[in-house]
């Protein structure tokens, strides 16, 4: 039985230059955000001490998503970063 070894990648809230894990390519990677418990917190704070139309704001914010890295040549998801 082979077990293949992946080697986590530290990344940032930008894309990074890194050697994927899965093509062995040197690449820079794709960012998908995605919204975390964290936003959905402040959002909520926001409802209920501001006005409504304010919700939206952490949801059209990079800064208070987490970032998601992934190769663009194979698609392998490389790394999260996590605010």
């Amino acid at each position: 039985m082979i077990m293949n070894s992946i080697k986590m990648v530290t990344v940032g809230p930008d894309p990074a230059q890194v050697t994927c894990p899965s093509c062995h390519a040197s690449v820079m990677t794709k960012i998908t955000t995605k919204a975390s418990t964290k936003t959905h917190i402040i959002a909520l704070i926001l409802c209920l001490c501001m006005c409504l139309p304010c919700v939206c704001l952490p949801y059209c914010m990079d800064s208070c998503m987490n970032s998601d890295h992934y190769c663009p040549n194979c698609n392998a998801y490389i790394g999260t970063y996590t605010r």
